[in-house]
């Protein structure tokens, strides 16, 4: 490709500004705005025409309510067996849960009853109480036991995937991180580590949770869906180092890109743009690979997931898969400094070019 003409150049610039301000108004901002203005800053020095920068998809559609949630079959008994089970304490929960607010309470409302269910059947078959039971009534009590028992974690899990409040993280109609917003939100990583708690200590006698402390967590999830803000800000810059790469392996095409190469001197680096952008992306690694481990292991602290609940995690959530969004963006990451430093290599004896010093700045800080 021939040099940009200086007319081709001011045209692109005003076009390159005019998408910004789009990009502002519709969330990217400056995000997209370090990246657009990286590729103009290496296509002048390659004496390319810039690429035109092309918008990354959204993410998956999350699973539907009825393809996330587990079927768990109510359990019915008549009054009589259940009074005979009294000295259980289960029939004011009975109660409570047939009542009209029970019937029509939230997912994690639910799993509480849940536990709570279940420890009362644990403590009371661990007790002394069997033995004073007619033989029907002791098998009984051990059937409701052994249900419940199998039941729970699945409870905990609707009570996650069953919540607004989580699946509203995960929302489609989110926009990419600002670099202001890209510092993990505290209390939504307390949240998730509370979570994943409640899933392993379940079972445990001497944890106790509360409606309060669960509530408050699920609704810090819903004050802004940063999972989806996250990895759509992973597809945009997967996208444009990708871009800036074709432009690097465009140049290497041209047996003259050196000594075009020549006024590009070590001071340009020192530009704000580019140590802002090198700053950036790896906030951007250090969040994606700490929030995504996050919700990993709050998934693998519970039972196996339906399966449309796999698929949208291997594709979007897996820290480890090769085309889930983190994974992408390291690999498109890794793969423009390889570029940069393959170009270096090849310029590294012309007077006055330091490329090499420059890529690692420019794209990658360990």
């Amino acid at each position: 490709m021939g040099t940009p003409s200086s007319y081709a150049v001011d045209v692109r610039r005003w076009s390159v500004a005019f998408l910004l301000v789009l990009s502002g108004c519709s969330g990217n901002g400056g995000s997209d705005a370090l990246l657009i203005d990286y590729q103009e800053w290496l296509a002048e020095r390659l004496q390319v025409e810039p690429p035109k920068p092309q918008p990354p998809g959204n993410i998956g559609i999350f699973p539907d309510r009825h393809q996330r949630l587990f079927e768990i079959p109510e359990t019915r008994d008549g009054l009589l067996n259940v009074f005979a089970l009294r000295e259980c304490h289960i029939t004011n929960l009975v109660a409570q849960r047939n009542n009209p607010l029970g019937r029509v309470a939230a997912a994690s409302q639910r799993w509480l009853y849940e536990l709570t269910f279940w420890r009362r059947l644990d403590a009371c078959w661990k007790s002394e109480v069997p033995q004073s039971l007619a033989e029907d009534d002791r098998e009984r009590l051990a059937r409701l036991t052994e249900t419940k028992t199998e039941q729970l974690p699945r409870a905990s899990w609707n009570a996650l995937f069953g919540s607004e409040e989580w699946v509203k993280n995960f929302s489609r109609a989110s926009s990419v991180l600002s670099p202001k917003d890209l510092e993990l939100p505290p209390t939504q990583l307390a949240a998730l580590a509370y979570l994943r708690e409640a899933v392993l200590r379940q079972f445990d006698p001497d944890w106790h949770p509360d409606s309060s402390t669960l509530e408050g967590h699920l609704k810090t999830l819903q004050e802004r869906p940063y999972t989806a803000e996250l990895l759509r800000t992973l597809m945009l810059a997967e996208r444009r180092l990708e871009e800036a790469s074709s432009l690097i392996e465009g140049a290497m095409g041209n047996q003259a890109v050196c000594s075009q190469l020549e006024a590009f001197t070590p001071s340009l680096v020192q530009r704000l743009e580019t140590e802002q952008l090198a700053a950036w992306l790896q906030q951007l690694d250090t969040a994606g690979n700490t929030w995504l481990n996050a919700i990993d292991s709050l998934l693998d602290a519970h039972i196996e997931a339906p399966d449309t609940v796999q698929a949208y995690r291997h594709r979007w959530l897996s820290p480890h898969s090769p085309g889930a969004p983190l994974r992408a963006f390291m690999a498109a990451r890794e793969r423009h400094q390889a570029l940069r430093q393959t170009l270096a290599a090849r310029c590294r004896g012309h007077t006055g070019l330091n490329l090499q010093g420059e890529s690692v700045l420019l794209v990658v800080q360990h």
